[in-house]
C-alpha cells in the first residue's frame, strides 16, 4: 500500500484490463483530495505533478514533498509521478526527492534524439528503482504529438520500447491535451494494434476530452493509464464560480476551495470506478 512504483501498479491493472486513473496535483491540497477519492473507490491512483505545475509553484520540492507525504499515508497504492518533463535536470531532482515514477517527454524531438535521450533517462532511473514513462506520437510530424490528428505507429512503438526499456508508453490515438469538450474520437483499432505489438502498459494523455463510453472502449482495447487534468480543473472552477455567485460577500478562500475540492473528489471517485469496470 501507500507509495508504490508505477510499473507494478500499471502491470496489475493491465493484467485485469482495468484503467489506472492518473490525475494532476495542481494545488498543495489537491493530493489529499485525490487520495481520499481513491480510498473511497478502493482503487490505486497516480498523483501527477507536471513541469508546468512546477513552474507555477516556483520549484518542485514544496509541492513534491507534500504530495509524497500524502501518498505515504494512503491506504491504497499510490504512485507519485513527474509528468511531461522535458528537463532531464528536473527528472533527476524528482528521483532524488523520492518520486516513484517520471515521464520524460521527448516527443518534440526527432525519433533518434528522442530514443537516445529516453534511454539515458531510463538508465538513470532504473538504477534508483524509479519507473519511466515516455511518449511517442507523430515522429517528425509538423503537428506535434499533442494534435488529435497525430498517430503512433505500432511497429515504431515496439522498436522504441525495445531500444529504450521504458516501463510505460504514451501513445497518440486521437486525444488531445487541454480539451474542454468530451468528444475526442479514440482510434480503438489502432489501440488494439499497438497493444498487440508493445509489451508495456499504454498511456492515454488528453483523456479529459474523451467521453465515459470512449474511455470504456479505450481501456477495453488496451489502454491502461488514463491521464485526466483539464476535466477536473473545469469542475473545480465551475464550483468556485457557483459558490461565489451564491455568496457574493465571501472573502475566505478556504470556503470556495472546499466546494471545488468536494466536487473534484466526487468526480475522481466516479472515474476510478468507471475505469475499474470498463472491460
Amino acid at each position: 500500500m501507500s507509495l508504490t512504483d508505477l510499473k507494478s501498479i500499471a502491470a496489475d491493472c493491465a493484467r485485469t484490463s482495468t484503467g489506472l486513473g492518473a490525475f494532476n496535483v495542481v494545488h498543495l491540497e489537491t493530493a489529499r483530495i485525490l487520495v481520499e477519492a481513491a480510498e473511497h473507490a478502493r482503487r490505486p491512483i497516480v498523483l501527477q505533478i507536471s513541469e508546468n505545475a512546477v513552474k507555477y509553484h516556483g520549484a518542485l520540492e514544496p509541492i513534491g514533498l507534500a504530495t509524497l507525504a500524502v501518498a505515504r499515508k494512503a491506504s491504497v497504492p499510490v504512485a507519485v509521478h513527474l509528468d511531461h518533463a522535458e528537463s532531464v535536470e528536473l527528472i533527476h531532482e524528482a528521483v532524488d526527492l523520492g518520486f516513484s515514477s517520471v515521464m520524460y517527454d521527448g516527443s518534440k524531438l526527432p525519433y533518434e534524439a528522442n530514443r537516445e535521450a529516453t534511454a539515458d533517462v531510463v538508465r538513470h532511473c532504473r538504477a534508483q528503482g524509479v519507473s519511466v514513462e515516455a511518449e511517442l506520437g507523430e515522429v517528425g510530424g509538423k503537428n506535434g504529438v499533442h494534435d488529435p490528428s497525430a498517430r503512433t505507429d505500432p511497429d515504431e512503438a515496439a522498436l522504441f520500447v525495445a531500444q529504450t526499456g521504458v516501463d510505460l508508453l504514451a501513445v497518440a490515438v486521437g486525444s488531445s491535451h487541454a480539451m474542454v469538450s468530451r468528444d475526442a474520437a479514440i482510434d480503438t483499432a489502432l489501440v488494439q494494434r499497438i497493444h498487440a505489438a508493445v509489451p508495456v502498459p499504454l498511456v492515454l494523455h488528453g483523456s479529459s476530452g474523451v467521453s465515459d463510453e470512449g474511455m470504456r472502449a479505450a481501456i477495453a482495447s488496451g489502454i491502461t493509464k488514463v491521464n485526466v487534468s483539464t476535466h477536473l480543473t473545469g469542475i473545480f472552477t465551475g464550483a468556485v464560480r457557483d459558490f461565489l455567485e451564491g455568496h457574493p460577500a465571501a472573502v475566505d478562500s478556504r470556503k470556495y476551495f472546499q466546494e471545488g475540492n468536494r466536487r473534484v473528489e466526487g468526480e475522481v471517485e466516479r472515474l476510478l470506478s468507471l475505469y475499474a469496470h470498463a472491460a
